[in-house]
C-alpha cells in the first residue's frame, strides 16, 4: 500500500493548484492523508480524485473543513496504526504536542504537520513523521511531502524539490 503524506498546502494562498510533483505520486497512491492547513475544501476534492483521502483540521482552516475532518485521529491502514494530528498550539514544539495528543495510544506512525520542517525519524517505538509543505518551504531550501509503503514492511521516504510549479 502507498500512502502519500501531505499537508500545510494553504491553497489558495501559498499556491492555487497541487505541485506536479506531488500530484506525480498521488496518481499512483491507495491512500493519502493530509496533516491539516488545507485553507480550503477545493484541496480535499483535488486530492480525491487520485485515492481515498483522510486528514485532521489545522489552525487556519475555517468551519467547512472542521466539520468533515477532526483535529486528531488514528486510522488503520494494512494492519498499521497511525495517528494524525496537526500540531498547532501554545508551549512546547510543534513535535512534543504531536506526540503528547497520542500519549498512552498505541501508534506504529505518527503523522503531524504545522512547523513546515520535513522530518523523519523514531520518538521511542513510534516512526514519527512531517511531510513539510509542497507549498510553502519558508526558509527551507525544499518543498517537501512523504510517501509511507506499507507491505511486509514498513518503509518512508521524504520527497524534496525545488519547483513548486
Amino acid at each position: 500500500m502507498k500512502i502519500v503524506i501531505t499537508g500545510d498546502t494553504h491553497i489558495p494562498g501559498r499556491g492555487k493548484v497541487l505541485p506536479p510533483r506531488l500530484v506525480q505520486e498521488c496518481e499512483t497512491a491507495d491512500l493519502i492523508l493530509h496533516t491539516g492547513d488545507w485553507k480550503s475544501f477545493e484541496v480535499y476534492e483535488m486530492l480525491s480524485e487520485f485515492a481515498e483521502v483522510r486528514g485532521v483540521t489545522g489552525n487556519v482552516d475555517d468551519d467547512e473543513m472542521k466539520k468533515k475532518f477532526p483535529l486528531q485521529q488514528v486510522i488503520e491502514a494494512e494492519g498499521v496504526r497511525i495517528g494524525i494530528v496537526h500540531g498547532h498550539g501554545e508551549k512546547k514544539t510543534t513535535e512534543k504536542r504531536a506526540v503528547e495528543a497520542f500519549k498512552g495510544v498505541p501508534l506504529d506512525v505518527l503523522v503531524f504537520g504545522h512547523s513546515h520542517i520535513p522530518m523523519l525519524r523514531y520518538i521511542n517505538q513510534t516512526l514519527v513523521i512531517n511531510p513539510g509543505s509542497p507549498t510553502d518551504k519558508r526558509k527551507l531550501p525544499y518543498y517537501s511531502f512523504a510517501i509511507l509503503h506499507v507491505d511486509e514492511e514498513i518503509r518512508a521516504e521524504m520527497v524534496l524539490y525545488k519547483q513548486k510549479i
